[in-house]
């Protein structure tokens, strides 16, 4: 398991890969957390929260949840945690440019992510 400093070493690094733009008004920067973070309508020990891009009061911001990332990924290197984190980190920039760009369709990722929600929920018959 790589340690806090690691990660946000490992998260500042594939920040710096991304061009400047897409830093446009996330007011509230990039926050490593280590917290383990399950989404509400979770209904098993089987999925978690790794990265959030959040729009509250204002600041928009993302938050890489170190300790969800833990859980997954126990046994990473730091290789491995930079492949995953990237994938991860591009993933919560992709919602907040398409919020910026105010893309809400059924190409968007927030439809994207609905479905892969309606998916997991319809495997618990729901």
């Amino acid at each position: 398991m790589i340690s806090i400093e690691e990660y946000s070493r490992i998260v500042s690094e594939l920040m710096d890969e991304l061009p400047e733009e897409f830093f446009r008004e996330l007011s509230g920067g990039v926050i490593v957390s280590e917290t383990t973070a399950v989404p509400d309508y979770a209904r098993g020990d089987d999925i978690y929260t790794m990265g959030q891009y959040q729009f509250s009061a204002g600041i928009r911001q993302i938050v890489m949840y170190k300790g969800s990332f833990d859980r997954v990924y126990p046994g990473a290197s730091a290789a491995e945690a930079k492949k995953r984190l990237r994938g991860i980190l591009r993933h919560e920039f992709r919602h907040h440019l398409e919020y910026l760009a105010g893309v809400r369709n059924s190409s968007s990722l927030e439809a994207e992510d609905e479905r892969e929600k309606q998916a997991y929920l319809a495997r618990y018959g729901e």
